[in-house]
């Protein structure tokens, strides 16, 4: 299991983003967010196959592709989150954390 936190700035609608599987490659995906943007997308990204998603190109992938339809900012760390978040759950990655800062 992976659990990603998500503080996204600004707006400050906060995501949580739980991944399960089973067999290191299908993954559940949970979302729970304050942005009603999110939580529409989490309705098409329930079940994914990780590694699929993983190596996708970016228009190729099921993530970023519900999040061009309800998104709605490119800017936004969520669908960048829940990726990096299926990476850890199918061993892809080791967990650690990704930061941006403003200066």
């Amino acid at each position: 299991m992976s659990v990603v936190n998500i503080n996204p700035g600004i707006c400050g609608l906060i995501s949580k983003i739980i991944i399960e599987t089973e067999d290191m490659q299908e993954v559940i995906i949970k979302i729970e967010s304050l942005c009603p943007y999110i939580m529409e997308m989490a309705k098409e990204i329930q079940e994914i196959d990780g590694f699929v998603e993983c190596f996708a190109k970016f228009q190729d992938s099921k993530v970023y592709n519900a999040a061009q339809k309800y998104s709605k900012h490119v800017a936004c760390p969520v669908p960048s989150g829940i990726i990096k978040g299926i990476e850890i759950a199918c061993g892809l990655a080791l967990p650690k954390p990704v930061k941006i800062d403003f200066e």
